[in-house]
């Protein structure tokens, strides 16, 4: 990076300083957290050595799910190898509350993309549409906000999970915050206590001092390959909430009669404690990198949400660029600051579960992980990118000097157009 470009983002470092101090609170409050979980179940050396075949009498998983589930203010928790993304971990959770005759209700809008064949919004094989089970879906309010009034209204005998996605995902609203869910929780059990709370954890994890169960949550799913695994799980997925829910969806993620007893754990227990351990300390270098970037793009006149002075309730930053060309051009800067396949140039495609071509920038030593520094987008108008991760604060500022480069020639030296540096090989 250049004097200038350096001297850009340690202005937008200085600017944002009280925001990275909050983060820092935040995740002190969390390693606390985690510590006395481990303290509480006296988790030794002998622990993290795993099973192989059925898994059965893996004490080391057992204590690492009771811990886990402390952690999370839930009675219990499933957290598994075989469980292989967030999208499986909901689904999972969802097979295993609902019968035929049962209704869904999606609280915040349109559930993620690759939700929409597993509920039925979308024909698929296997879907609980299948199984005679409807999905209803309630809008968030014009401002974004959970609108109560509109699911307490859509309430009914038949529903029986009522579900929160808590990122954005590929959407133009905020994340939640748990302040803010536990509020429409409350409310949703005084009317209608018959219905669980289900919450799509992905992204959220130790951004705030809460989670989801720690406000009335029955359910709440999520991927180790994001915030919980810190970079280091190399696969795995969690359901934590209140015990009964725990058993019903472990006899469907194993079999009825053995549910949680099965289920080995291989060579992945040790990685599973340890990035537990982190998760913390690496989910705030990811949340102060997201304050960065929002600073120093918004400076540079792009819309980007949430604001580097709002609060965080998720990873995403998303940067509304306005052209395809500035789209890929982003995200072939992120791609270039990568550990890994910084060679390799990213190109909008066809991917399963998504209705547009996604472009995807992501150098992580783990595939798909999100928790390291990446940049994905549908290619559909206003083309925005959706930032997500970091798992050093450095390499967060390194790639944002790399992204400068890109958009802002006139502060970094350069003077070639983005379309022809959208060709470079």
């Amino acid at each position: 990076m250049n004097h200038k470009t350096i001297e850009y983002i340690r202005q937008c470092e200085r600017e944002i300083g009280r925001a990275l101090e909050q983060v820092d609170a935040v995740a002190l409050a969390n390693q606390e957290r985690v510590l006395e979980a481990f303290w509480q179940h006296r988790i030794s050396q002998t622990d993290l050595l795993g099973s192989t075949g059925y898994g059965l009498s893996d004490d080391g998983r057992d204590k690492f799910e009771a811990a886990f589930a402390d952690v999370f203010g839930a009675q219990g928790a499933l957290v598994r190898p075989q469980i292989v993304s967030g999208t499986h971990a909901l689904t999972l959770g969802m097979f295993g509350v609902l019968r035929p005759g049962d209704e869904v209700l999606f609280a915040t809008g349109s559930p993620y993309d690759t939700l929409h064949g597993v509920v039925g919004l979308r024909s698929e094989k296997g879907s609980l549409a299948e199984w005679g089970i409807r999905a209803k879906i309630v809008d968030l309010s014009a401002d974004g906000e959970i609108d109560v009034e509109a699911i307490l209204r859509h309430l009914g005998e038949h529903t029986k999970l009522v579900m929160f996605q808590r990122s954005r995902g590929y959407g133009d609203r905020k994340a939640l915050s748990i302040e803010a869910l536990g509020s429409a929780f409350s409310e949703i059990k005084a009317k209608a206590p018959h219905a669980l709370i289900g919450v799509d954890n992905c992204y959220g994890e130790f951004v705030e001092a809460q989670e989801p169960s720690h406000v009335g949550a029955d359910l709440v799913m999520g991927s180790l390959i994001k915030n919980p695994g810190a970079g280091i799980a190399p696969t795995g997925g969690y359901i934590a909430g209140s015990s009964e829910v725990i058993e019903q969806v472990a006899a469907r993620l194993v079999a009825p009669g053995t549910g949680a007893e099965y289920g080995p754990t291989g060579p992945y227990l040790q990685l599973f404690y340890q990035a537990l351990f982190l998760a913390p300390h690496v989910v705030a270098q990811a949340v102060k990198a997201s304050i960065l970037f929002a600073q120093a793009l918004q400076g540079l006149g792009y819309r980007v949400s949430p604001g580097p002075t709002e609060p965080r309730s998720d990873l995403i930053l998303s940067v509304e660029l306005g052209s395809p060309d500035k789209l890929l051009a982003f995200c072939r800067a992120v791609q270039r600051a990568a550990p890994i396949d910084a060679h390799v140039r990213p190109e909008a495609d066809a991917m399963a579960g998504y209705a547009d071509a996604v472009v995807m920038a992501a150098g992580t030593f783990i595939q798909g992980a999100s928790l390291e520094l990446s940049a994905d987008a549908p290619m559909r108008p206003p083309y925005t990118a959706y930032v997500q991760g970091g798992l050093t604060y450095e390499h967060a500022v390194i790639a944002l000097g790399k992204i400068l480069e890109q958009l802002a020639p006139e502060l970094t030296g350069m003077d070639r157009p983005i379309q022809v540096i959208c060709q470079e090989t």
